[in-house]
């Protein structure tokens, strides 16, 4: 027996079973080495001895290790000490509340000065911040967090174990945009001090992907003191390696490092950060062309292609779980009959969408939630491609043969307009009329609060969906009968009870097998067209050391100045 071999086993014997079924999986090449080590650090293994398992039990690579995807560097050299660095970000679509926070210009402020029991990475693996660790119980329905110690708010004040229950229960006990993720998974009351630096989540019931719903994925949870009652744009309080200088409402946020910050290899290399908002894309874009910025959080290929391919810029790419969702209402004419759904599913060119509106960079959408960067999605179920012929079929089947009108509303954002123009395109081969109706985001979207937009009722429309670590919410959410945000108003059983199976199953091999169900479940019946995954991009000007995630969020402090 070599020394790995022995050290292997040595691990595997204090191991849960869950644990080792994990590197049972990893050892018949089952998984992928890279999906050992983001499945890992949801059930709480240390990176070190993740990817101590991984070399030694071999297996596929995937790609190679897991690190940064994409970005290329242009400009060379290492990032140094000093400065201010420049963000353009989006403006904030309301007030910096925790509460209420429910779009990327105000998750990324939040992740600012604010941090979170973990951090998703752009790698989806979770990465230990306020919690220092984390286990499930056999079934996963109670998980135990332990809190890191010696860390402090920006006052000076302890962060302790009693912070981080109040901060739960305090979003449990309101209408927090956080119930999207964790309504039906932990009730309030639920959440207790297992001793003092430990904190005990019961949950409703098991969950195998839990740490995730209390990461920067779900991004409203940051830390706040026990003794937090509101106004949060005040101060800006939190722990995290930067602090609030001046805040001015439409126009950004200064901030300067945290020289007490806990993590003390990850105090911010400038000495201040400026985050510019800015309402249209295109000015993002131009602000970092024309000097005013360093940095644009986030961009599209429909709004920023000018700067892909010009070597002036460092383009940052990530793999995402970002979508558009194309839902059409199943309780009510034209799409009750799910013929039709499918009819309009199969008349779009799913990869000519992909390299007209995003230049390849992009994965094809199958009409389910399971985009291609989960690691649970099946990748054995067929894709869903263009069928013009048969799509007339099923209309003619569904007494629709004569074809019908009817309007698609959305707003104008990134490409969403051109993808309705498409469709409009799409429907007319097949015999149906779109007509269009867009309006910017507060008409469409009005009061963009936990299950209550006026979007719901819009019989045939366009959503966007962030991203996220894993599709629990995409799953619940946006397609579960009691889901919020269910726009099809789609209720099955069924489905219902594969989300339950899927959300309950701990190891790989039986999320993907559940997850193959759902994603045949939702091919059949079709209550939404999901035409694509688009890539996260982000770009730099003379920096290095940016790591945005496909959240949105990005993280500055290894962030500086090349020459």
């Amino acid at each position: 027996m070599d020394e790995a071999t022995r050290r292997v086993d040595e691990l595997r014997r204090t191991s849960t079973e869950v644990e080792n079924h994990l590197i049972d999986e990893l050892a018949a090449g089952k998984i992928s080495r890279r999906d050992f080590v983001r499945r890992g650090t949801v059930l709480g293994l240390s990176l070190p001895a993740l990817s101590f398992i991984a070399s030694a039990c071999g297996g596929d690579d995937d790609g190679g290790e897991a690190g940064p995807t994409g970005g290329t560097d242009t400009s060379g050299g290492d990032p140094v000490q000093g400065g201010t660095l420049r963000t353009a970000l989006i403006t904030p679509a309301g007030a910096l509340d925790p509460l209420t926070v429910g779009d990327e210009g105000g998750l990324a402020v939040l992740g600012q000065s604010g941090e979170y029991l973990a951090w998703s990475d752009d790698e989806l693996m979770l990465q230990p911040r306020i919690a220092e660790s984390w286990s499930p119980n056999d079934d996963g329905s109670v998980w135990t967090f332990a809190i890191r110690q010696g860390v402090t708010f920006h006052d000076g004040t302890p962060l302790t174990a009693e912070d981080v229950v109040a901060t739960i229960e305090y979003h449990l006990g309101n209408e927090s945009n956080a119930l999207s993720a964790l309504g039906g998974v932990l009730s309030a009351g639920n959440t207790e001090l297992a001793d003092e630096t430990t904190v005990q989540f019961t949950l409703d019931a098991p969950n195998g992907n839990f740490p995730y719903l209390l990461s920067s994925d779900n991004y409203n949870l940051i830390v706040l003191p026990k003794t937090f009652t509101g106004d949060w744009e005040s101060t800006f309080v939190g722990t995290g390696p930067w602090t609030l200088e001046t805040y001015t409402p439409e126009v950004g946020v200064t901030y300067v490092r945290n020289p007490d910050y806990w993590d003390t290899g990850r105090i911010p290399l400038a000495e201040r950060s400026e985050v510019k908002f800015y309402e249209d894309e295109q000015a993002r874009v131009i602000a970092l062309q024309g000097g005013e910025v360093d940095i644009v959080s986030n961009f599209s290929v429909a709004g920023g292609g000018a700067l892909l391919g010009d070597p002036a810029f460092t383009v940052i790419e990530l793999q995402a779980a970002q979508h558009r969702v194309v839902h059409m209402r199943v309780d009510m004419e034209p799409f009750t009959d799910k013929r039709v759904r499918q009819a309009m599913a199969l008349a779009l060119d799913r990869q000519a969408l992909v390299e007209g509106l995003f230049e390849g960079k992009a994965d094809l959408g199958n009409d389910s939630p399971f985009a291609p960067v989960f690691p649970s999605t099946d990748p054995s179920v067929a894709q869903r491609e263009q069928d013009v012929e048969q799509a007339k079929q099923l209309l003619q089947a569904a007494g629709k043969g004569g074809g019908f009108t009817v309007i698609l509303e959305s707003w104008q954002g990134f490409e969403i307009p051109d993808l309705a123009v498409l469709i409009q395109n799409a429907a007319e081969a097949i015999g149906v009329t779109v007509e269009l109706q867009i309006t910017d985001d507060g008409a469409y979207y009005g009061d963009f609060t936990y299950g209550g937009s006026r979007w719901l009722d819009s019989p045939f429309g366009i959503t966007d969906w962030g991203h996220r670590g894993v599709p629990n919410v995409f799953l619940s959410s946006a397609l579960g009968s009691e889901g919020p945000w269910n726009a099809p108003h789609f209720r099955n059983a069924g489905f219902d009870q594969l989300v339950t199976d899927y959300v309950a199953a701990f190891d790989l091999d039986s999320q993907r097998a559940v997850a193959g169900q759902i994603q045949g479940l939702l091919l059949d019946e079709t209550p939404a067209i999901i035409p694509y995954f688009y890539f996260h991009l982000a770009a730099t000007k003379n920096v290095e050391g940016v790591e945005p995630t496909g959240m949105g969020h990005f993280d500055l402090t290894r962030a500086g100045f090349v020459s």
